[in-house]
C-alpha cells in the first residue's frame, strides 16, 4: 500500500512505540498537569513536530551519517540527557506554590515536546534504524510513501495524545486541590525525568 511494505504492520508498530513509557509520554502528562487540556495538546503538537524532523531527515539519509560517524548520535545522546536531567531537578525542587517549572505559555509546551522528541534516542533510533524496514524498494513510490507514512504517524500521534491528555486533565483537577499530592507527583515525575536522562548517559 501507497509502496509500504506491511501498512497495518506499521501501524501496530506506531502505536507500540507511542504506548511505551518514555520522556514523550511524560512531557504530555506533565504539560496537562500544569497547564490543563491546552497545554497537554501543545505538548502534543511538539511531539508530533518532532516525528516529522526525525522522519524527514531519516528520509534525507541522516540514518547513513549516523553509521559512518557514530560520535554524531553520541552527541545527541549527551545533549537528550543534559536536557532531561536538567529538567527532571528542577520538578524535583520545585515546591507548592513556586512559578512553574515548566512555562504556562502553550508555545513553550509545543517546544519542550519538540526538543524532548528531538533528542530521544530511542525515537531517533526508531527512525533510523526501525522505520525504513517498512519502506518496500519495489514499490516504493518517492514522495508520496514517505509522505503517506508521515500522515499516519501523525494521525497516530494526535489521537494517542488527545487520550492521554483527556484523562490527564480529569485526574489531574483532582490532584490540584491537594497541595501536597501536587509537590509529591513533582518529585515523581522529576526522578523519572531525571532517570531517562541517566538511562541516556550510561547506557
Amino acid at each position: 500500500m501507497f509502496g509500504i511494505a506491511d501498512y497495518g504492520a506499521f501501524v501496530v508498530a506506531i502505536i507500540v512505540f507511542l504506548a511505551i513509557p518514555g520522556p514523550g509520554n511524560l512531557a504530555l502528562l506533565t504539560a496537562t498537569g500544569k497547564g490543563g487540556v491546552r497545554a497537554g495538546m501543545a505538548a502534543t503538537l511538539g511531539v508530533m513536530g518532532g516525528d516529522q524532523v526525525l522522519l524527514w531527515l531519516a528520509v534525507a539519509g541522516l540514518s547513513a551519517v549516523l553509521i559512518n560517524y557514530p560520535g554524531l548520535y553520541s552527541t545527541v545522546k549527551w545533549m537528550g540527557a543534559a536536557y532531561l536531567l536538567g529538567l527532571g531537578y528542577s520538578l524535583f525542587n520545585a515546591k507548592s506554590g513556586d512559578a512553574p517549572v515548566l512555562d504556562m505559555k502553550p508555545d513553550h509546551y509545543f517546544r519542550q515536546g519538540l526538543f524532548i522528541t528531538v533528542l530521544n534516542p530511542k525515537a531517533i533510533v526508531f527512525y533510523m534504524a526501525f522505520f525504513p524496514l517498512f519502506v518496500d524498494p519495489k514499490i516504493h513510490l518517492g514522495l508520496l510513501t514517505f509522505a503517506v507514512m508521515a500522515l499516519t504517524i501523525a494521525a497516530l500521534t494526535l489521537v494517542y495524545g488527545l487520550v492521554v491528555v483527556l484523562l490527564a486533565h480529569h485526574f489531574a483537577e483532582r490532584v490540584r486541590a491537594n497541595p501536597l499530592v501536587s509537590v509529591m507527583l513533582n518529585k515523581v515525575a522529576g526522578t523519572l525525568l531525571m532517570g531517562f536522562g541517566l538511562k541516556l548517559a550510561l547506557f
